[in-house]
Order: structure tokens, then C-alpha cells, then sequence
């Protein structure tokens, strides 16, 4: 398959993709309970959540999603920084800062390769709640504006391969979805742990007819990976009832 390609990959386009990518997974994830039936779609050609177990041959993983490797909810930014610098090895002016000015949030994001082992440059995003000023999202992408060389197939491959992960890490069974199809791509995976933080795994695109039955393929964009402390409810700026 051809590549989609986006113009223009400098820091402020890699920032602004970074921005959008929180307001973008979580409008996908309200939309679950509309998703119509999953639509075909073309077979694809590690993750940061921590999975307690018991040595034992017999136990069970328990998914604890915490965060993002060595940051976890709740750390200011200045924790974030020494834990993105701890995490990758990157100084401190490879930290882009920016703002989400919608949502009042701050967030850090910093480019990493290879952050899934063969698949491509991933940005990594942190964001800082409004109120809380402190860690409430880590968000992760793989495209065009993140790697310049990443192909259809690696997209579908990566996502294949978190999935895969995600769906044996130990999710509450009545939290997890997958395979849903949503105006802007794909669902590969939804789940929650005991305490209600959320991993979100989206293929996004857009639908093409195959002029088969109806059937469609997905031409991927982007592959959006979040974490999310309070899904239902995120730190983020929201007008006040009755006050406009």
C-alpha cells in the first residue's frame, strides 16, 4: 500500500501533533457506545503498562496502569523531565514544552526511536492537568510526522503487536474492546484497571471502498497509544455550567 504523507515534520508540526493527539483519542474512546459493526480491514503486516503476577505457574497478570515507565501519575513536571531523561538518555533541551490551549494543559514531548523495537520514531507526550499540574496522560504516535520513513505495513505491524500485548496484560474483562471501527480509524484496544485507569489503542485513518460488497480497508495515518488516569473525567479546562 502507498504511504499517506503529511507536509511538514519540523519540532512545531511534531508539537502540534503531540497537542491533539490526547483531545483526539479520547473523542474516539465516546464514541465507543455508537461504533457500528467492525469493518474488514487489511491484516497487519512494548508497552508501559506494569502487569503484577505471581511467580506461580499458575497466576494470573493483573494490568497496573501507572503511567509511562519511570513516570507515573501524579509527578510534577520537573519529576517528568528526570524521568524522560532516565527513560531515553536525552538532555534536557531534547524536552519540547507546549501548551494544549483548549484544555489549559502543559505537556512535555520528546521524540524517541525505536521506542518499540523496528517500529520507527514514536513521539511521547506527557500531560500536566489543569487543575492538578501534575502527570494525568502519557500519549504515544507513530506517523509521517513522527518518522518520515514509517510505511502502512509497520503502522498495522506496531498496532498488531501492542494489541496482542495489551489483550494478555491482565485488563478487567468487562472494560476491554477491541476491533470497533470509528469515524477516524480503528479501535484495537480499550481497557481499565481495578482503579479505572484506562490504555487506549487507536489505528487512525481513513476508510476506503473496496468495491467489494461494501467491504473497506483502512489507510493508516497514525498509530495513537494513551494512557490515561481518569478517562472519564481528565483534569482538563471546561466551562462552568450556566456560565455563558
Amino acid at each position: 500500500m502507498s504511504s499517506c504523507r503529511r507536509i511538514g515534520r519540523g519540532p512545531l508540526r511534531e508539537l502540534l501533533t503531540a497537542s491533539t493527539l490526547v483531545a483526539t483519542v479520547l473523542f474516539a474512546s465516546t464514541a465507543l457506545a455508537a461504533a457500528p459493526a467492525p469493518t474488514p480491514a487489511p491484516p497487519p503486516a512494548s508497552a508501559a503498562v506494569s502487569a503484577s503476577a505471581d511467580p506461580s505457574a499458575d497466576s494470573v497478570a493483573v494490568a497496573g496502569v501507572t503511567g509511562f515507565r519511570s513516570a507515573h501519575f501524579g509527578m510534577t513536571e520537573a519529576e517528568v523531565k528526570a524521568a524522560i531523561s532516565k527513560d531515553f538518555g536525552v538532555k534536557a533541551d531534547a524536552i519540547q514544552a507546549g501548551t494544549n490551549a483548549a484544555e489549559r494543559t502543559q505537556l512535555l514531548s520528546v521524540p524517541v526511536p525505536d521506542l518499540l523495537p523496528g517500529g520507527g520514531t514514536a513521539m511521547v507526550s506527557y500531560v500536566f492537568g489543569y487543575k492538578s499540574k501534575a502527570l494525568i496522560q502519557v500519549g504515544v504516535s507513530w506517523s509521517h510526522d513522527t518518522d518520515a520513513s514509517i510505511t502502512d505495513a509497520e503502522l498495522y505491524a506496531d498496532g498488531e503487536v501492542l494489541r496482542s500485548h495489551f489483550a494478555t496484560a491482565g485488563y478487567k474483562p468487562d472494560t476491554i474492546k477491541t476491533g470497533l471501527v470509528l469515524p477516524n480509524g480503528l479501535l484495537l484496544f480499550r481497557g481499565e484497571d481495578a482503579d479505572g485507569h484506562a490504555t487506549i489503542l487507536i489505528l487512525q485513518g481513513t476508510f476506503k471502498d473496496t468495491g467489494n460488497g461494501g467491504q473497506k480497508t483502512l489507510k493508516p495515518v497514525s498509530l495513537a497509544l494513551l494512557y490515561a488516569a481518569d478517562p472519564q473525567s481528565p483534569d482538563v479546562f471546561k466551562v462552568a455550567p450556566g456560565q455563558f
